[in-house]
């Protein structure tokens, strides 16, 4: 049974198999023709191992590949665990509202955990690869992380739910359907390892090899976590220290809107599954809603045809008081130095009293000192008021979009300090600063 097992013949039968269910169980949003090229790719590949295995130079170009992409996506993610964790949130929302399960919830909660989890494992893998290291089990570990994101990115790219899919941070902002092409190259990739494993060996010594191994292991799981519990080391977002907030909110030269089409998808009442899709204008020409016996509405899509040209880098900022007027502009435009204390849901602020007495000495001292001093939550006014009672807080709060906030910093709460719309200065609630030290090194 064994050596059927093992056999070509049934490496044939399993790899025919999954790529005929592959292609049977694909939705429509994807060209069954090119499904088939790629399946009929990925059989030659798995069927011509033996092969493709002589052909060494190719090993060990797809493992300097897979293994330097691995190693340079997982850094860009590990350094900033705390916004990776956030678009898994986002993936796992998803997939409890359209599956309805449960169990969705408590991944989305246990996002950060799975965040520093997978940022750590692909350094690792990416590591262990080019090391030659535990060869067997690091490529079916590749295999498996690189089969679960090819399928993340295609549902996203398929159904249109989550628009970038964080592949690369906030260092390269990839679509859903380019994602998915990377994800698919690498799978070739990983194939190809897969049929010259044998030309993959352990570039030293057993012991050195391990030793390397264990010093990679060690600082791939150390900087996800120190990331999660300080701000990124590299930051690429719009709001990093030395930006203008105002300027990024400009539109560029030549700018121009994004174009969209919309279409209404109307559906037979007798038989589901048939289904039209029409324009708005065939949709007036057509008067389908007049025909109530045989057609039914079903629902309206609306996609992106074309991307803005030239777009602000900040598009939604927008800073309201508790009366709901914007104050936006008036907030940007003080000349002088001023602190931003950002807690985005102050139901899962940090919680450390030792911490908002610190917060509260600071206010207390820019006061003394004349420098505003505000918070920026998208908490409700119930919340804020129970927060400020909880931690005798004294400044005052204003409003903004929860998804704006937590892309200005990755700490709840975090302190900006910001000086004609420039942000000077920005802190973790693990370093947050005394009154006097932020005032000799950054109030000029």
């Amino acid at each position: 049974m064994r050596k059927f097992l093992e056999s070509k013949l049934f490496r044939a039968i399993w790899s025919i198999g999954l790529a005929a269910l592959l292609y049977f169980i694909c939705p429509p949003c994807f060209s069954k023709t090119t499904l088939a090229i790629l399946l009929v790719v990925q059989l030659i590949l798995i069927n011509g191992a033996s092969v493709i295995g002589n052909w060494v130079w190719v090993t060990h170009s797809a493992r300097f590949l897979v293994g330097g992409l691995f190693i340079f996506s997982g850094f860009i993610k590990a350094n900033d665990t705390v916004g990776f964790s956030y678009k898994l949130e986002e993936y796992f929302e998803v997939f409890k509202a359209d599956s309805g399960l449960g169990i969705f919830d408590w991944f989305a909660h246990a996002s950060l955990p799975f965040a520093t989890m997978i940022t750590a494992s692909e350094i690792i893998l990416g590591i262990f690869l080019l090391l030659g290291y535990k060869r067997n089990l690091t490529l079916w570990l590749l295999f498996a992380q690189i089969a679960l994101f090819t399928f993340l990115t295609f549902y996203s790219a398929c159904y249109n739910k989550v628009t970038t899919c964080g592949c690369f941070g906030d260092f390269l902002v990839l679509k859903p359907w380019t994602s998915f092409w990377k994800d698919v190259v690498l799978m070739v990739l990983i194939t190809l390892l897969f049929a010259g494993k044998e030309n993959i060996n352990e570039i030293a010594s057993p012991m050195l090899t391990a030793t390397f191994a264990g010093i990679g292991f060690i600082a791939s799981v150390w900087f996800p976590i120190y990331t999660y519990r300080n701000l990124p080391v590299f930051d690429f977002r719009a709001y990093k220290i030395g930006n203008n907030i105002r300027k990024n909110m400009e539109k560029g030269a030549g700018y121009k809107d994004a174009e969209y089409k919309t279409l209404m998808v109307y559906e037979k009442i007798k038989n589901n599954e048939e289904k039209k899709e029409m324009t708005q204008e065939d949709y007036m020409k057509s008067k389908i809603w007049e025909d109530t016996l045989v057609w039914k509405f079903d629902t309206m899509v609306t996609t992106m045809v074309a991307e803005a040209i030239n777009a602000p880098k900040i598009t939604d900022f927008n800073i309201t008081n508790m009366d709901g007027v914007v104050v936006t502009d008036s907030i940007l435009n003080v000349k002088a130095n001023n602190y931003w204390l950002i807690a985005y849901d102050l139901a899962k602020t940090d919680d450390d009293a030792a911490l908002h007495a610190k917060i509260n000495d600071f206010y207390k001292l820019a006061q003394l000192e004349k420098v505003p001093f505000v918070a920026l939550t998208a908490s409700g006014p119930k919340e804020i008021d129970a927060f400020k009672h909880k931690h005798n807080a004294l400044y005052d709060f204003l409003m903004v979009d929860a998804t704006v906030l937590k892309t200005m910093i990755r700490s709840n709460p975090g302190l900006m300090l910001v000086k004609d719309a420039t942000v000077i200065m920005a802190w973790h609630y693990n370093n947050f600063p005394a009154y006097s030290d932020a005032k000799q090194k950054y109030m000029k």
